[in-house]
């Protein structure tokens, strides 16, 4: 009997000889060890990379962002008390050395110019009076002398008369010439007295003239001295720049009344420098003279060129207004910061307006 036929069964193919089958894949052991002596070859160079970086371009500098632009500002104020009368200048202006930025009404101070003035001219008239006085106290000198010269004599002869008539016998002379004599010899005494006390009373005279003559030379210094003070307090009310500068902070306004002292305006200079507070772990190899890069926030397209000028005698905060007291309570300690001073290489370039508080980050390369 015929068996039935499974159509669902395929018929089975040969079966293929075992030594035909291919060989099982071994194991990439070569391969395997050749890749990661690539990755460890690429780990040391990236690490020889890194060390190399850091030994140019890390390590042989110090940088911080704790920087600024500084500068010295001068605030202009008034020495003399008064009306502004003309404001010749405006806000952010550049000026020049000399240029003429404020006017005072000056009215007030040229009066006492011209008070002081004649003050002086008085004064010079009194010092030729005094003059003449003591010439007219040297003459009245002259003449005292002469005359007690001349009583002198008088009284000599007057007073050998005398000694002559009385070493005569009495029998010679009467009674009445010795009299006549005697009186005339107490006369020509007496009118010596009177020339000696003239010729001192005019050499006291002269003596009074010198001390008025100086009284009078002292009346004209003051005079000059006030017309010398007269004419500064009309020059002070004319306000000029003492320096090329930027005027910045002005708060004064044509007719306002202003006090000897009181700010008007801030005058910024051109002349700037950066100071840098770095840490002072930053400092050991950082000295005087080394180069520095500059960067400006301002301007991040630029980079300028410094040397540090010097480093502060001391910590930013033992200069500060409450200066730290580490002796007390709790101690935690914290790195502290010193200002170095870095000045720029030659002139800053045109269009780079770089001024006081601007930051900075400067590069110092310290090895």
């Amino acid at each position: 009997m015929a068996q039935p036929i499974n159509t669902n069964q395929t018929a089975a193919e040969p079966a293929e000889p075992a030594e035909h089958l291919p060989p099982p894949p071994r194991p990439r052991k070569r391969g395997l060890h050749r890749r990661n002596f690539l990755i460890a070859v690429a780990i040391l160079a990236a690490l020889a990379a890194v060390v190399l970086y850091y030994l140019k371009f890390v390590a042989p500098y110090e940088s911080t962002d704790d920087a600024f632009v500084d500068g010295y500002t001068t605030q202009l104020s008034s020495r003399v008390p008064g009306q502004v009368l003309r404001l010749l200048i405006r806000d952010n202006e550049e000026v020049r050395a000399g240029q003429v930025l404020i006017e005072l009404d000056p009215r007030d101070y040229e009066a006492s110019l011209a008070e002081a003035r004649a003050g002086l001219a008085s004064a010079r008239s009194g010092q030729v009076e005094s003059l003449a006085q003591l010439d007219v106290a040297a003459a009245r000198v002259a003449e005292a002398t002469a005359t007690e010269t001349a009583v002198a004599a008088d009284a000599q002869r007057a007073n050998d008369d005398l000694k002559r008539y009385q070493s005569v016998e009495t029998r010679a002379v009467s009674k009445t010439l010795v009299d006549q004599i005697t009186t005339a010899a107490r006369a020509s005494a007496a009118q010596l007295r009177a020339a000696r006390s003239q010729l001192a009373a005019a050499r006291a005279g002269v003596a009074l003239s010198r001390a008025a003559t100086v009284t009078a030379a002292a009346a004209v210094t003051l005079a000059e001295a006030q017309v010398r003070q007269a004419e500064l307090n009309l020059s002070y009310t004319t306000l000029i720049a003492p320096m090329d500068a930027r005027v910045t902070a002005r708060t004064v306004a044509i007719g306002d009344y202003v006090q000897p002292g009181q700010g008007l305006l801030a005058l910024v200079p051109k002349n700037v420098w950066v100071v840098a507070n770095f840490k002072e772990t930053q400092l050991t190899r950082m000295r005087p003279g080394q180069p520095v890069e500059l960067r400006v926030d301002a301007y991040p397209d630029y980079t300028l060129k410094g040397h540090v000028d010097s480093l502060q005698a001391g910590t930013g905060a033992r200069f500060s207004l409450l200066p730290p007291e580490n002796a007390v309570g709790n101690y935690v300690k914290v790195v502290q910061r010193v200002p170095v001073k870095i000045v720029f290489d030659g002139p800053l370039p045109a269009g780079l307006d770089v001024a006081p508080g601007m930051s900075v980050v400067p590069t110092v390369r310290v090895k």
